[in-house]
């Protein structure tokens, strides 16, 4: 094997090739003119290299009319790209980025022709995120030059980049491409060669599991998307994200994922398949998961699974008074939520005193919101008035809706239900905000489990806009078309699913985040660096362990077991990593430490 390089020995990367030049190709060489590096932009078609030109000049100057570039850096930026379909015209380059198709046979040939075009210490790097960059690296002659680095679309925004070394890469090349990336102003993040890498390895599970519970008709294209946009905050919907990103190009992905895994979890949900075969690929072909107004387009347009606006087919009942049983953060906040559109509620806990310490608590933050200018001091006194706290489920004899926010202990909301159903009138609609246990169990426990549905608001409930509304098989229609109308009144977005564990959200949330637990038990890569790569990479507003600490490692725990019990598949078995530090009581923030330290207050 050749000497390995050093990092003294690298010349400075100045002229770098670039090689392949579709949309991610273009962005990479905008990048990398626009940090003052020569670039030579290399497709064997010369339509697509003009293709390529014409977007540089496009989004250049787009840059100029918002002020991010001047005239002249962008004529700089322009003069310093010259594009060929010669592979030899990389002869001179310090560096070669290749981000042809994912394909091992058009990738090693890319490579074996470049080992005999560049000189000795240039480095080769693939953009791959799907392919072994070890395998690649083989059949170079000199694999301790080759590397992966791994951009994100679009490259000029996204501000991640992956720095993929194999067993065979010398450390001198890493710290080069490392260098740069900080040069262009990105955030380096190192990661070993497993397919996926960090960001698309945990990325992908969680819309290959998205794709499958829409699949399996669990709930709607539509419904799927808006539940972890507004539930989790998302840049975008797990459906529209893989029509983005090409539904032939995540099952490659998948392909090499659970080639390397064996985890069912990877394994491509049939309809990846269905779709790629049938040319359905995404936003690139018009059609993919949604329908486009035309290829390349990302206006979606109506086709037939697209749901009738105010296709109600019965009316709900009549909902004018509002009972929420509990006095936690949950309680109080869907009290605050129902008062301030005007319901008349009644809030009940175990002791009276628990009800008026409730109370004060929505005091208090309806106080914030007039601190804020969200809301008047009037409208906030109004709204107060409206909520009468008690001791006493007695108290709910008169109300048409009936909502409990008391523990996630299946157990104690059975013996609620059965209070409810004797205290509670006939018609009286009766809802569960579990997230993980089974509805129609609470249902069972009264004599009219025709009124009994899941309504699962998110916390802090009077921010979060989601509510997942869940059906049992024996919800009566009228019921839930009420519960429809009142989400529409308390102006919350409400997502229908089915009665299984985690509905929606839970249901893709957490095996991601047991999947970046096994990713630092592994020793793959630190927690800083997988928080990094899903906010930088995934455009997610948390890292994993930022929310796993948020939320509760307890809490995670409670919620994974119930999903590993449900579907009874493996890959959703909790990472004993978890399980350790949650029987050490690292909780998360609420204990002072979880995956990180916390400063106690």
């Amino acid at each position: 094997m050749a000497t390995p390089l050093s990092h003294s020995s690298l010349s400075p990367l100045r002229t770098i090739a670039v090689v392949g030049l579709g949309t991610m190709g273009t962005g990479i060489a905008e990048v990398l003119a626009r940090a003052g590096r020569d670039v030579v932009g290399i497709d064997v078609s010369e339509a697509q290299a003009a293709t390529a030109v014409a977007a540089l000049e496009s989004s250049t100057a787009r840059s100029v009319e918002r002020g991010r570039l001047t005239e002249q850096e962008r004529a700089e930026a322009l003069a310093r790209v010259r594009t060929s379909t010669d592979l030899r015209e990389a002869a001179d380059a310090d560096l070669v980025i290749e981000v042809v198709p994912e394909s091992y046979e058009i990738k090693q040939q890319v490579f074996r022709e470049l080992d005999g075009i560049v000189r000795p210490e240039t480095i080769l790097a693939t953009g791959t995120n799907a392919l072994s960059v070890t395998r690649l690296a083989a059949e170079s002659s000199r694999p301790e030059r080759v590397l992966g680095l791994h951009f994100f679309n679009p490259a000029p925004a996204m501000k991640l980049v992956e720095v993929v070394s194999s067993v065979l890469t010398s450390p001198g090349a890493v710290a080069a491409v490392t260098d740069l990336a900080l040069d262009l102003g990105k955030e380096p993040v190192a990661v070993g060669d497993r397919p996926g890498f960090v960001a698309d390895g945990l990325l992908f599970g969680y819309l290959n599991q998205a794709a499958a519970m829409y699949e399996a008709n669990y709930a709607s294209r539509e419904d799927i998307d808006a539940a972890m946009r507004l539930g989790c905050g998302l840049p975008m919907g797990p459906l529209a994200l893989l029509d983005l990103i090409g539904v032939d190009t995540a099952r490659t992905v998948l392909e090499a994922m659970y080639t390397a895994s064996h985890d069912r979890l990877h394994a491509p949900a049939p309809i990846l398949r269905q779709l790629s075969e049938a040319g359905l690929t995404g936003r690139k072909a018009g059609r993919g998961f949604y329908t486009y107004e035309a290829p390349g387009s990302a206006a979606v347009v109506p086709d037939a699974l697209t749901p009738k606006a105010g296709d109600t087919p019965v009316p709900g009942r009549p909902v004018r008074s509002v009972g929420v049983a509990g006095s936690g953060t949950m309680a109080s906040g869907i009290a605050e939520v129902f008062a301030k559109a005007g319901y008349e509620v009644v809030l009940a806990a175990r002791s009276a005193e628990k009800a008026q310490t409730a109370k004060a608590r929505i005091g208090k933050s309806l106080a914030r919101g007039v601190d804020k200018g969200r809301l008047t001091a009037e409208a906030a006194a109004r709204t107060l008035e409206r909520i009468t706290p008690t001791g006493t489920y007695d108290d709910f004899a008169d109300v048409d809706l009936a909502v409990e926010a008391v523990a996630e202990d299946l157990e104690v909301k059975r013996q609620l239900f059965a209070t409810l159903d004797k205290v509670c009138k006939p018609g009286a609609v009766l809802a569960t905000t579990t997230s993980s246990l089974p509805v129609v169990a609470c249902a069972r426990a009264t004599s009219r489990p025709q009124d009994v549905i899941g309504m699962h608001f998110f916390n802090p409930a009077p921010a979060m806009k989601l509510i997942e509304v869940v059906r049992t098989v024996l919800t009566a229609d009228d019921v839930h078309a009420t519960v429809r109308e009142v989400c529409a009144k308390v102006r919350k977005h409400a997502v229908d699913c089915g009665d299984r564990a985690g509905f929606i959200v839970n249901a893709l949330l957490f095996p991601y985040l047991n999947n970046a637990v096994k990713m630092v038990q592994e020793h793959y890569a630190t927690l800083d660096d997988i928080d990094a790569a899903m906010k930088l990479g995934g455009g997610y507003p948390m890292g994993p362990f930022e929310l796993l600490d948020v939320v509760g490692l307890d809490v995670s725990l409670a919620i994974e077991k119930v999903l590993h019990r449900e579907f009874r598949d493996p890959g959703l078995a909790p990472a004993p990593l978890l399980e350790h530090l949650v029987a050490a009581g690292c909780l998360g923030r609420k204990t002072g430490r979880g995956f990180r330290e916390y400063a106690r207050r």
